[in-house]
């Protein structure tokens, strides 16, 4: 039984361990509404896990979809 217990413990914060990288700039709430048009490129992180290129910092953060984004393009 106590075998069972470490085994679901060390998988428990294994996955902790593949989760989110947390971003360089984390979006602060109140999200935006409205963004000028800037082109300065985004790599924004998702909430759900993954990147997404983003046309500026604002347009990134104006999404639910995205925790914060770092300045530059995602890395191929």
């Amino acid at each position: 039984m106590r075998s069972v217990f470490v085994c679901v413990a060390l998988i428990t914060m294994l996955s902790a361990c593949v989760s989110t990288p947390e971003p360089a700039n984390p979006c602060a709430d109140p999200r935006p509404l409205v963004c000028t048009m800037q082109y300065a490129p985004t790599c924004a992180v998702l909430v759900e896990g993954g990147r997404k290129e983003f046309s500026s910092p604002c347009t990134a953060c104006s999404s639910e979809a995205v925790s914060g984004y770092e300045t530059g393009p995602c890395p191929e």
